[in-house]
């Protein structure tokens, strides 16, 4: 009997190994028993990230624009005969940063003309070339509109312009409101309205300009008085320019005059040319980088 059994487990065991190598080929070897390891305190995996990190917020886009806008305005009331109409100038960009604030140009036209004059002569597209290139500040421009012919005292402009336009214009745009921050210049009828309203509220403004201004009647007398009357050490700067062959360059001469013999800080400047736009047009871009200079 004992060969008989040898032979059995002979075959049975080439019967299994035989049936391993099937399973092995066919992928059902079952999986090997883990080998215990000692256990240990696992220690956190490092992540590696193969993409960049995802921002929480998406960074703002530099402006690059160059040009500035202009936008209409109307202030009606019936304390004037007509709407004041206004034009404003808005720097290049100004509308990328709605927390950033600008200084403010209130520029006033002359006689016969309206509240367009300065942007035809050049006031905007000089704007805009010093603001874009990096020479000046951005800035606001307001150009508002008179109408009429009158003098001072027989209308009430003035009121209208301090106490309705600088609060509509402060209200309406993202203006700075400090006294340094706001000037004041016009040419011919309008260099006397800012020298008008400008020396009287000189609490409102650091700087004004009167380019060939045709000083008001009333004013002959009243604006050296109410200019010698300001505190010294609350004088607006004060610019004044007039042409050679200007029919008002005597009286203007004798009011730079008097500045000088009081010893008034101001800027005084006469050019060749005549009372017209094409001679304030030549001079746009040194009128504001006069305004401009100290922002």
């Amino acid at each position: 009997m004992r060969p008989t059994k040898n032979l059995f487990l002979i075959i049975t065991l080439t019967s299994l190994n035989f049936l391993l190598a099937c399973t092995s080929v066919l992928g059902l070897v079952p999986e090997p028993t883990a080998t215990s390891v000692p256990t240990q305190t696992a220690q956190p995996l490092a992540v590696v990230s193969t993409t960049a990190p995802i921002p929480t917020q998406t960074a703002t886009a530099k402006c690059t624009a160059r040009l500035g806008s202009l936008e209409s305005e109307e202030i009606v009331t019936d304390k004037i005969d007509k709407p004041m109409r206004i034009l404003v100038y808005l720097p290049p960009c100004y509308s990328a940063d709605k927390t950033k604030r600008y200084p403010v140009i209130y520029l006033l036209h002359g006689q016969n003309y309206t509240e367009e004059q300065w942007v035809r002569i050049g006031a905007k597209d000089e704007a805009d070339k010093l603001i874009s290139t990096g020479k000046v500040a951005p800035f606001i421009m307001v150009f508002p509109y008179d109408f009429s012919y009158k003098q001072p005292t027989q209308y009430a402009f003035e009121e209208v312009f301090i106490s309705l336009l600088i609060p509509e214009i402060d209200q309406a745009y993202r203006t700075k409101t400090g006294r340094s921050d706001r000037a004041i210049g016009g040419i011919s009828r309008g260099g006397a309205w800012a020298l008008h309203i400008g020396i009287r509220n000189y609490a409102l403004f650091g700087s004004i300009g009167g380019h060939s201004p045709a000083i008001f009647f009333a004013d002959h007398k009243n604006l050296p008085e109410n200019l010698l009357a300001i505190p010294k050490d609350q004088l607006p700067r004060l610019w004044l320019d007039i042409s050679v062959s200007d029919k008002e360059l005597d009286l203007i001469k004798e009011f730079e005059q008097l500045l000088t013999n009081n010893r008034l800080p101001h800027e005084w400047n006469i050019n060749p040319g005549y009372h017209e736009e094409k001679y304030w047009a030549q001079h746009v871009e040194e009128y504001l980088l006069w305004y401009t200079q100290n922002w």
